[in-house]
């Protein structure tokens, strides 16, 4: 996972799942959020925090990506 570029706990990160799939996430050190592939949403990360809300996420393109 993260290493602490986002000032995020990388054993947070290891934790945390997608609210909507209850699936794995991935890190995205770029642009600082966390990818659900399997709901295809991007959670952002805001001051070091997960911002885990289906409401809050970004949809992704069909490749996965912003």
């Amino acid at each position: 996972m993260a290493e602490g570029k986002s000032g995020v706990d990388p054993k947070l990160l290891e934790i945390l799942v997608c609210p909507l799939t209850k699936g794995p996430l991935q890190y995205d050190a770029d642009a600082d959020e966390l990818i659900s592939k399997q709901a295809g949403l991007a959670y952002p990360i805001r001051d070091g925090i997960p911002i885990m809300l289906v409401d809050e996420a970004r949809q992704l393109d069909d490749e996965g990506q912003a």
